[in-house]
């Protein structure tokens, strides 16, 4: 999903809505979204309020987060502190439970390295994000 055009690029989502409505429906995910205008009851309707937050801004909403899978604590905890104090830094800053964090960073890396290579030998977005 093309979620923001700006300067002839499109930043393009992609996710299964079977993932994400957890990461979103979530105790403590729910009351932040709802904070900022979201109904994490429908994907739609959360991603069409994601995109209006990211058209109203050169920087990134820092819900967006909880759209990548980022831990609910982490993505609290950047924004109650503004960014500074962060336990670990790797893909994003880590507020919440350290050991966990560093696990995930490695398996971001791995992750990245494999459809990167996959990528540039030439397979098709298509099938990169194929369903699990």
């Amino acid at each position: 999903m093309p979620l923001r055009f700006k300067n002839k690029k499109v930043l393009i989502y992609v996710y299964r809505s079977s993932r994400l409505l957890p990461d979103v429906q979530g105790k403590e995910a729910d009351e932040l979204l709802s904070q900022r205008g979201y109904c994490t009851q429908n994907c739609g309707r959360c991603l069409a309020r994601l995109m209006k937050r990211l058209g109203e801004s050169d920087e990134f909403p820092h819900e967006i987060g909880l759209f990548l899978g980022y831990p609910v604590e982490d993505v609290k905890g950047f924004i109650e502190n503004k960014a500074s104090y962060a336990k670990c830094v790797g893909c994003w800053k880590a507020y919440g439970d350290e050991k966990k964090a560093i696990r995930l960073f490695k398996q971001y890396r791995k992750c990245t390295c494999v459809y990167k290579k996959q990528w540039y030998a030439g397979k098709p977005l298509t099938k990169l994000a194929v369903a699990s």
